[in-house]
């Protein structure tokens, strides 16, 4: 039976770990065994993060929509009740971009809730 030597496969393996770890400091961006526990590790985080994107934009965009609603006399609350009363279907996202970029469409849509 013929030999099999693995130097082939070990050195493609290692300079796939060192080129993922490009950009990182210190040794792990050197040191093979570091560099992949640096992956292993910061695709957790990514994982973890993707998830956390989440729940913190649907923060900003409450925060968005409470802030340009209270000078018009609507609390957050108030303004999500009375959108569904009126079976008006704008979600979160979209409403704090009327909000930030387009203020007088925001007004008008309070409006046509107090009406």
């Amino acid at each position: 039976m013929a030999r099999v030597k693995r130097g082939v496969q070990k050195t493609k393996r290692r300079k796939n770990i060192l080129a993922q770890t490009k950009g990182y400091r210190f040794d792990r961006k050197s040191k093979e065994r570091v560099a992949r526990e640096a992956i292993f590790h910061a695709g957790n985080y990514a994982f973890r993060h993707r998830r956390t994107k989440k729940r913190e934009f649907r923060n900003l965009w409450s925060l968005r929509i409470n802030a340009a609603a209270r000078p018009l006399g609507f609390s957050y609350s108030k303004l999500i009740g009375a959108l569904k009363r009126s079976k008006i279907a704008l979600d979160r996202k979209s409403l704090s971009a009327l909000a930030k970029d387009h203020p007088q469409v925001f007004e008008r849509v309070l409006k046509q809730l107090s009406q």
